[in-house]
């Protein structure tokens, strides 16, 4: 809103409106009033959900300190997710296809998540939006976002950005015009020679066709990774700050990705595919990161809100869409680690259990319990310190994946 205000005040030399130009001055402008609606809005938001007795019901599972989060108000996803939405409609450019994405993002699966959180809190029913329910919006939204990016003609790459790039008059580096775009449905993945992954070499059977069958193979990952990551950020949000400080984490990362793969001269340097425009979502990352941290301000231990599924949803989604839009899917894995260990204790030990019960007659747990997080409570580990820890684990997580940038 304020780009196209601005820009429209520049023929008219009003001072300061040349700024609006350089992404880094709207991606400041959009992390400090992230940051300044979290820390003021988000204590008016949380009187607002104590006033109407939107409290947490906490069931007995045995841990330490449970019982002293009674009461505590949930939903506080809202606060993250006020402060995502309006820096970006602010400080980004709405006929960006990618800001577009990330915006249905956002609301979808935020949308989602405040039904859970509303049948739980209203209608006291525990169990909240049925899982069938939840992972057809999840599916839903991958088909939205696979179908859109592998359709859509805005969305491109440029496999050698040192390639010749015309430009017919002088212009921002954002908006150059390059001469060989291309649009195949290929991604980065670490420890080989180009960097890149082909789709199409998963259905290499088709032979000519396998370019043209390959969009079924990567809206089928799309709709996995979303689901994936989103119900293991869910997973994750089971202690004070976890999910939000390692959230903030991947978000910071994902954020230099874009930054570097929007820019033509670094996209060089690092041999990376260069992906036009994508740098406008370093002002939506930056306002996720502004979100995050502020909203950390109050659910840092011991928490004065919890962001319920409003915001464990939407925070996951967010970061796998985020991931797909800049080609870095693939590293999820290494990158989101977290939320996929906490994801799969949970799986091992259900799984387990059924089998040891079937096989002999009694049922047998792998860990203390799940998810992991809450194993090493049981071991005795203080909220804190293992929260800390996580997030230390985070940040070792994100620095080998920005790595992996120039390991071939």
């Amino acid at each position: 809103m304020l780009y196209y205000l601005f820009k429209y005040l520049e023929q008219f030399h009003f001072p300061g409106a040349g700024l609006f130009n350089y992404i880094s001055f709207r991606a400041a402008a959009a992390a400090l009033t992230s940051l300044l609606f979290a820390l003021i809005y988000g204590k008016r938001i949380i009187r607002l959900l104590q006033k109407k007795q939107i409290g947490e019901t906490v069931r007995d599972l045995g841990l330490e300190g449970q019982y002293a989060k009674t009461g505590t108000p949930t939903m506080g996803g809202l606060i993250i997710i006020g402060a995502i939405l309006i820096p970006t409609l602010l400080f980004a450019k709405f006929d960006n296809i990618y800001v577009v994405l990330m915006l249905i993002t956002t609301v979808w699966l935020g949308a989602i998540g405040f039904a859970d959180d509303y049948i739980k809190v209203f209608k006291k029913n525990k169990e909240g939006l049925s899982g069938r329910i939840k992972i057809y919006g999840q599916v839903s939204l991958g088909l939205i976002v696979g179908i859109t990016f592998y359709a859509n003609d805005n969305i491109q790459i440029r496999e050698n950005p040192q390639a010749t790039v015309l430009c017919e008059t002088p212009v921002t580096q954002h908006e150059i015009v390059l001469t060989d775009v291309d649009k195949p449905l290929k991604t980065t993945i670490p420890f080989v020679k180009d960097n890149q992954f082909n789709y199409a070499w998963l259905v290499g059977f088709a032979g000519k066709n396998a370019q043209k069958w390959a969009w079924i193979v990567f809206i089928a990952l799309v709709i996995f990774i979303i689901t994936a990551v989103s119900n293991g950020t869910n997973m994750t949000d089971g202690l004070d700050g976890l999910a939000t400080g390692t959230s903030a984490i991947a978000g910071t990362t994902l954020g230099i990705f874009a930054y570097v793969s929007g820019n033509l001269i670094f996209a060089d340097y690092l041999n990376i595919m260069y992906i036009p425009n994508i740098g406008e979502l370093v002002i939506f990352a930056s306002a996720f990161i502004g979100a995050t941290v502020g909203f950390l301000w109050f659910n840092s231990y011991p928490a004065q809100v919890f962001m319920g599924d409003t915001g464990s949803l939407a925070l996951g989604g967010i970061i796998a869409v985020f991931a797909i839009l800049v080609r870095k899917e693939l590293l999820i894995p290494l990158l989101g680690a977290i939320f996929l260990v906490e994801n799969l204790s949970v799986v091992m030990q259900v799984g387990y259990f059924k089998y040891t019960k079937k096989r002999f007659g009694e049922g047998r747990r792998i860990f203390l319990m799940a998810p992991l997080h809450h194993h090493f409570q049981k071991k005795g580990y203080p909220e804190a310190k293992i929260v800390t820890r996580f997030w230390i684990v985070g940040i070792l997580l994100a620095i080998l994946t920005i790595i992996t940038l120039k390991t071939r």
